[in-house]
């Protein structure tokens, strides 16, 4: 594989793109349906309001979104609220280039730590964030899921 500059380009979102942020979402997230008998929160968040009011980043490719990152500060801190990257997608990098942004946009805005929750059905997820330096440090059990939290210190 050749490591020539990124056939994508990062940027903030702008008000245009939350269609093309919903469809990536809906395509990252949907092989999740069957596994967690419900549908993925990434699947149905309203992203212009994402977009609106908090930080959303896009990997763009020929005008298509290929990949959105959706940050946002919250009690607990610095929240990497989603990640999605489009199937065809995965395996290319754009997805870590995402999670260096949003290290650096953490730092940047003043945090020492960044922390993000997942499925702990999403096994996968689970996994990447943990080889990249995430620990788990609670759990959540709602009505039909369980909430694992994960944060990373930084700087």
């Amino acid at each position: 594989m050749s490591h020539d500059t990124a056939t994508w380009t990062l940027r903030r979102a702008e008000a245009t793109d939350a269609d093309g942020v919903a469809a990536c979402a809906r395509e990252a997230f949907r092989i999740y349906i069957t596994r967690l008998g419900i549908t993925p929160i990434p699947m149905t968040k309203d992203y212009g309001a994402a977009i609106a009011n908090a930080q959303v980043w896009v990997a763009m490719q020929q005008a298509q979104v290929i990949a959105a990152l959706v940050l946002d500060t919250t009690d607990e801190g610095f929240l990497i609220d989603v990640i999605a990257v489009s199937p065809q997608q995965q395996g290319t990098g754009v997805g870590r280039a995402l999670l260096e942004l949003a290290e650096g946009e953490a730092l940047r805005q003043g945090h020492d730590s960044i922390y993000l929750f997942t499925n702990e059905k999403m096994t996968e997820n689970r996994a990447l964030y943990e080889r990249i330096g995430y620990v788990e440090y609670k759990r959540l059990v709602l009505e039909q899921r369980t909430r694992v939290f994960l944060r990373k210190r930084l700087g």
